[in-house]
C-alpha cells in the first residue's frame, strides 16, 4: 500500500505579493479575501488540500512588515509561529514590484528568523507573466545560486501557472504522516470567521485612506433558521467618530451599500439566504489595546 504524506506549509511574503491569491488558486476555491490594499490578511488562515496520497495544510499569513503598533506585532507573531511550525516554507517574491528580491530578502524577519529555520524553503517568483522571460531565467539562476532555497519556481498565481509544480515539490518534502483533517474539510475556521472576513473585504473595497485599516468586524449574532433567512448581526468597529460617520455615510447610504455588497457575497459563500444587520461602534485605539485585540481574536501567539 502506498504511503500517505501530510504536512503544514506556510506561505510568506511581503504585503500584496499574492499570497491569498495563491492559496485560493491552490485550493481551487476562494478561501481568503483579496484586495489591492496592503495588509489585507491579518490572521493566519489554514486551507486544507486533500488528495488520495497526501494532505497539505497551507497557511496564509499576514504580509511581512516592521510592526508599528500592537495589532501589527500580533500579526508578525502569527507569521513567526506559522513559519516555525511548518514542514515546508513557501516564500513568495513579487517580481513585478521587487524583481531582484532586495525588499523581500533584506526584510528583518527573513534575515533574522526565516533563514535560520531548518524547514526546506521554496522561493516562488510570482507574476512572471508580467516580466521578460529571459530576465526571469537569469533571475532563477541567480536565486538558485544563493543555496538558500531547496527550489526556485516561477509562477503566476493569478493565471494558475506552475501550480502543479508547487504541489509536486511540496509533496516531495512533507513527511509521511496520517491525515490531520477529514477528507471533506477545507479549513478549520468557522462560518462566523469567514462572514466577518467577507464584510472586511467589502470595507477594503468601498472605503479609502485609513478607514479600512482602522476597521474590524465582530459577529454579534449568527442564527441559522429552518424557516426563513438566517440572521446575522455584525459590528463594524472603528477608532474615531469621524470614521464612523464615513462608514455610515450621508443619510446612511454608504453603510447600506456596504451591507448590500456584503450580503450578496455572504450568501454566495454560505449558499443560502441571509438577513444582515450592520452596526458601527467606536472603540478608540483598539489596534493598540491588548484587551480589545484578545476579544477580536488577535491573542498572543504561543
Amino acid at each position: 500500500m502506498e504511503s500517505f504524506k501530510a504536512g503544514y506549509v506556510a506561505i510568506l511574503g511581503l504585503p500584496n505579493s499574492g499570497k491569498s491569491t495563491l492559496i485560493n488558486a491552490l485550493l481551487e476555491q476562494k478561501l481568503n479575501i483579496i484586495s489591492d490594499k496592503p495588509q489585507t490578511t491579518r490572521r493566519k488562515i489554514r486551507g486544507i488540500l486533500t488528495k488520495e496520497n497526501y494532505q497539505i495544510i497551507f497557511i496564509d499569513t499576514p504580509g511581512l512588515i516592521h510592526p508599528n503598533y500592537l495589532l501589527q506585532e500580533r500579526m508578525m507573531e502569527a507569521v513567526e509561529v506559522s513559519a516555525k511550525d511548518a514542514d515546508v516554507i513557501l516564500l513568495l517574491q513579487d517580481v513585478k514590484e521587487d524583481f531582484n528580491g532586495e525588499k523581500l530578502l533584506h526584510q528583518d524577519f527573513v534575515n533574522e528568523v526565516l533563514m535560520n529555520l531548518k524547514a526546506p524553503k521554496i522561493l516562488l517568483l510570482n507574476k512572471v507573466d508580467l516580466s521578460n522571460q529571459d530576465d526571469i531565467s537569469t533571475l532563477i539562476e541567480k536565486q538558485q545560486s544563493t543555496n538558500l532555497f531547496t527550489k526556485v519556481i516561477p509562477i503566476s498565481a493569478k493565471r494558475n501557472f506552475n501550480l502543479t509544480d508547487i504541489i509536486n515539490s511540496v509533496v516531495e518534502l512533507i513527511p509521511e504522516h496520517p491525515k490531520y483533517y477529514p477528507d471533506d474539510e477545507l479549513t478549520d475556521e468557522s462560518e462566523r470567521f469567514f462572514v466577518a472576513e467577507i464584510i472586511r473585504e467589502k470595507i477594503l473595497e468601498h472605503y479609502s485612506e485609513e478607514v479600512p485599516y482602522s476597521s474590524e468586524v465582530l459577529i454579534a449574532d449568527f442564527k441559522e433558521r429552518e424557516i426563513g433567512k438566517d440572521f446575522i448581526e455584525a459590528y463594524v468597529i472603528v477608532e474615531k467618530e469621524s470614521q464612523k460617520a464615513i462608514i455610515i455615510g450621508k443619510e446612511g447610504k454608504a453603510i447600506k451599500k456596504l451591507g448590500e455588497a456584503s450580503r450578496k457575497s455572504i450568501e454566495e459563500f454560505l449558499q443560502r439566504e441571509i438577513f444582515l444587520e450592520l452596526r458601527v461602534k467606536v472603540k478608540p485605539k483598539w489596534r493598540k489595546d491588548e484587551n480589545m485585540l484578545n476579544i477580536f481574536g488577535y491573542g498572543k501567539e504561543k
